[in-house]
């Protein structure tokens, strides 16, 4: 059986509060190089260099592959952790998850999508995803597995690692996930709203090119993760970007979830796409069943699909006129129909300012399916990283104002 750490110290010896926002920077994707630290430090490259080197002694960071760079030689490309540590991460949905190997560079490996039912409650639902994150660490064979990440398809509060009034997850309100899966394991566990780490993953990907995005995630619910400077960001009580209760006119008196009516959750999720089709005489049991209809042509199927991409831009151009965001990545199973994402696109274009949209790049999620998987597998590594700094700063430092933030 593979080792599994919870020594979590690493090392006696301490990083300066220098390295600790070096560490930071690279842990939150905001610099990729040496040269993106300096920049963003405004310091000297050799000062860079030795805390750097501190790091990658340490196994805290490495260095590995290189990046192009214009008029010059190529630099080597910096990453979490060292060469043996990695994580085990569950993205879950309704009726399955989707589960594997996250390594320090955000890559995913021996990812699966296994059956899993919310429905059976939180209990039955962790130790089934205890018995395969074992099994996960097992084929993996080598290395040392370091940390859990968990996605949940709901509010989360992040700081008990527990959802928080979820809506479609029945027994899982304030059930401690992380502490359950801690106590299993004995590592940290990073636990987190999907569409958040959806963010955080493609986020992981293109920065530093893209600094302000907004993620959405379109499935059976709909769901907004919102990066800021290179942060999540999470808002007071941590519902920001929750644009699935917005009201729309489109929507009339549809009862909600939420205990409102006329939100955009009843006409432009996925579970309002089958009702819809349903009440027009389709035969469609999940959206899995809409998605086949509309890569067959079926033209209610098309329509109802682009009528809910164009009330999912209505509601998103708001959002995006106020926040100005470099990107507007799409993900979730509906972000795989062409016609939904030209009616996001086309609504955006149309109902934003000028200046709002002329960089603006609206896109599918890079990651795709595995989005949320690397997103909280990179979560769950950085929350090992924290804790390790925390042994390694000197006391005098030991709540240093930079340190390593968790998105």
């Amino acid at each position: 059986m593979i080792e599994i750490s919870r020594d979590h110290s690493r090392t006696p010896s301490a990083v300066s509060p220098l390295s600790a926002r070096v560490l930071d920077l690279v842990a939150s994707g905001q610099a990729m190089t040496r040269t993106d630290i300096g920049t963003a430090l405004g310091a000297p490259a050799s000062t860079v260099s030795l805390a750097v080197n501190r790091l990658v002694e340490l196994g805290l960071i490495a260095e590995e592959g290189t990046q192009g760079a214009t008029g010059g030689r190529p630099r080597k490309v910096l990453r979490l952790g060292g060469t043996d540590e990695f994580a085990v991460a569950a993205d879950l949905g309704g009726s399955h998850a989707r589960v594997g190997i996250v390594l320090p560079g955000g890559e995913a490996t021996h990812v699966d999508t296994v059956s899993f039912s919310l429905d059976d409650g939180p209990e039955k639902g962790l130790s089934r995803l205890a018995d395969l994150f074992q099994a996960l660490a097992d084929v993996r064979g080598h290395g040392t597995l370091g940390a859990i990440g968990l996605s949940l398809p709901g509010p989360v509060d992040v700081a008990t690692g527990a959802a928080d009034q979820p809506s479609r997850m029945p027994g899982w309100h304030r059930f401690p996930a992380a502490s359950w899966m801690q106590d299993r394991f004995g590592l940290p566990v990073a636990v987190d709203n999907d569409a958040n780490l959806m963010a955080i993953a493609e986020h992981f990907v293109h920065s530093p090119e893209h600094r302000h995005t907004i993620m959405v995630k379109a499935g059976s619910a709909i769901g907004t993760g919102i990066i800021v400077d290179g942060h999540l960001y999470r808002g007071a009580t941590g519902a920001a970007g929750d644009i699935t209760h917005v009201r729309i006119d489109a929507a009339g008196s549809r009862p909600c979830s939420c205990g409102n009516t006329g939100c955009l959750e009843t006409i432009a999720s996925g579970a309002a796409l089958v009702q819809t089709l349903r009440e027009q005489g389709a035969s469609v049991a999940g959206i899995l069943d809409v998605v086949r209809l509309v890569e067959h042509g079926d033209p209610p199927a098309t329509m109802a699909v682009r009528r809910a991409g164009h009330h999912l831009g209505e509601v998103l151009a708001a959002n995006v006129n106020f926040f100005n965001p470099n990107a507007v990545y799409l993900g979730g199973i509906l972000s795989t129909l062409e016609p939904f994402v030209a009616a996001v696109r086309s609504e955006l274009y149309e109902a934003c300012h000028p200046l709002v949209t002329q960089q603006l790049t609206i896109a599918r999620a890079t990651l795709g399916a595995d989005a949320g998987l690397i997103g909280a597998g990179v979560s769950a590594l950085q929350l090992s990283l924290a804790r390790a700094l925390e042994h390694t700063l000197p006391a005098s430092a030991s709540k240093p104002r930079n340190h390593v933030r968790i998105p």
